[in-house]
């Protein structure tokens, strides 16, 4: 059966086929040819997966960053970093990466923080004569934060699948997010200076208030998301139903540029989205049963603990293994089909669950930025009308610093527990 599962699954991925499809589709066969079961448990285990209480926080929180970008927070947020960080050398593309950490707090999504800021700050860069490609490589490997500052959709799907509290991997990704943030500011800062990109004109004490006062509400959104999570106050579902609130309201009523009859387009859009995630999380749940009625996990554990005893080690292999599925498989699948087999080594060895949970999140988020299935380079080529290749001199830099920033955050568990500890 097990045979039978993956031949399918590998079959249906290279034809090219969705991957909830190739999921489903290779669950539904092994079944169909390799047991006697009846072929129900396919439609219930699918509907199981994907209607559980936590998994509401997913549709909302897309929600939520559609509204907030169709009602200029995007546009706000970047010229408050321009006014703040415009004058320093490279302080555009360092505005580009705050930009996309504080997008990230808000959308929970990877692609969706490429496309709202690279939109923006693309055309910015080129206006103030920085290189084409460097601009695109820049917001693409910035990108990668919205999976990894919460609200995060995908430490949501890691919180499902390895039974996690979401509220303490949210605390848990806040540091590791920030301190990757800081490191890709300080590599475009040192990038943008050795190719002499001249910065803005210093603003003055009065346009930094006035972008301030414009920039306050969309400032203020991941401040009440986050505090209202931490502070205990919500759960992530219950918060991502205020986030929803808050942009309906400072976007129609406030800010004003979300007209009534916009509202269709971005409800049918957030719909979109949020429903395919939640069909790749259903699949996937009956792909993990057929792996677990097989005991797949526990041949996985042997395999790992058969080369090494040390967690050190195990984590090692695993930072190398999610970096090579993270180049051909989109993060979300890749955390749902991982995270059921790997935690439960990583458990055996005494390793923290929510620290692993992010270790997995950082990795998979590199491959966001890494061909062939990286989403946010397709995005930044869009806006940026490049091509992968002209970007890759830019994003080898930026792939040598991640690489730096997965090292710390695997080996230094404080980083990821400081939070969760102090705010249990």
């Amino acid at each position: 059966m097990i045979a039978i599962l993956f031949v399918c699954f590998f079959v249906l991925l290279f034809l090219g086929l969705p991957i909830a499809f190739t999921l489903g589709g290779s669950s539904l066969l092994a079944i169909a040819l390799g047991s006697e079961m009846d072929l129900a448990i396919v439609a219930q285990r699918i509907f199981s997966g994907s209607s559980g209480f936590t998994l509401m926080a997913i549709p909302f929180f897309v929600l939520a960053g559609n509204l907030m970008s169709s009602g200029g927070i995007s546009r706000r947020l970047i010229n408050f970093c321009n006014v703040m960080l415009g004058h320093v050398s490279g302080g555009l593309a360092m505005v580009a990466v705050v930009a996309c950490g504080f997008f990230a707090a808000i959308s929970g999504s990877s692609a969706a923080t490429a496309a709202a800021i690279g939109a923006i700050i693309i055309p910015e860069m080129l206006n103030h004569r920085y290189e084409r490609n460097f601009a695109a490589a820049t917001v693409a490997s910035s990108a990668e934060l919205g999976v990894i500052i919460p609200p995060s959709i995908g430490l949501i799907m890691y919180g499902v699948a390895a039974e996690q509290s979401i509220g303490d991997l949210f605390k848990a990704g806040l540091l590791p997010g920030v301190f990757i943030c800081v490191t890709l500011m300080a590599a475009a800062h040192f990038m943008a200076k050795k190719q002499g990109f001249v910065p803005s004109e210093k603003s003055t004490g009065k346009q930094k208030l006035a972008a301030l006062r414009k920039a306050v509400l969309a400032l203020f959104m991941p401040v009440m998301i986050l505090g209202s999570i931490y502070g205990g106050l919500c759960t992530a579902t219950e918060a991502a139903v205020l986030a929803v609130v808050y942009g309906f309201v400072v976007g129609v009523f406030v800010y004003r540029e979300i007209r009534w009859k916009d509202l269709p387009k971005i409800l049918l859009d957030s719909c979109l989205t949020a429903a395919t995630v939640l069909v790749i999380i259903g699949c996937s749940n009956i792909f993990g049963w057929v792996l677990a009625k097989q005991s797949v996990p526990q041949l996985v554990a042997n395999a790992f603990l058969g080369i090494s005893g040390s967690k050190y080690v195990f984590l090692l292999l695993v930072n190398v293994l999610l970096l090579l599925v993270g180049m051909f498989c989109e993060a979300g699948a890749a955390m749902v089909i991982l995270a059921p087999l790997l935690a439960p080594v990583a458990a055996s060895l005494g390793i923290d669950l929510v620290h692993f949970g992010i270790i997995m999140m950082a990795n998979l988020a590199v491959g966001m930025v890494t061909p062939p299935v990286g989403v946010n380079l397709y995005v930044v080529c869009d806006s940026a009308k490049v091509k992968i290749e002209g970007m890759m001199r830019y994003l080898l830099v930026f792939f040598a610093v991640l690489i730096l920033d997965l090292l710390v955050i695997t080996f230094v568990p404080q980083l990821s527990l400081l939070l969760p500890h102090l705010l249990a």
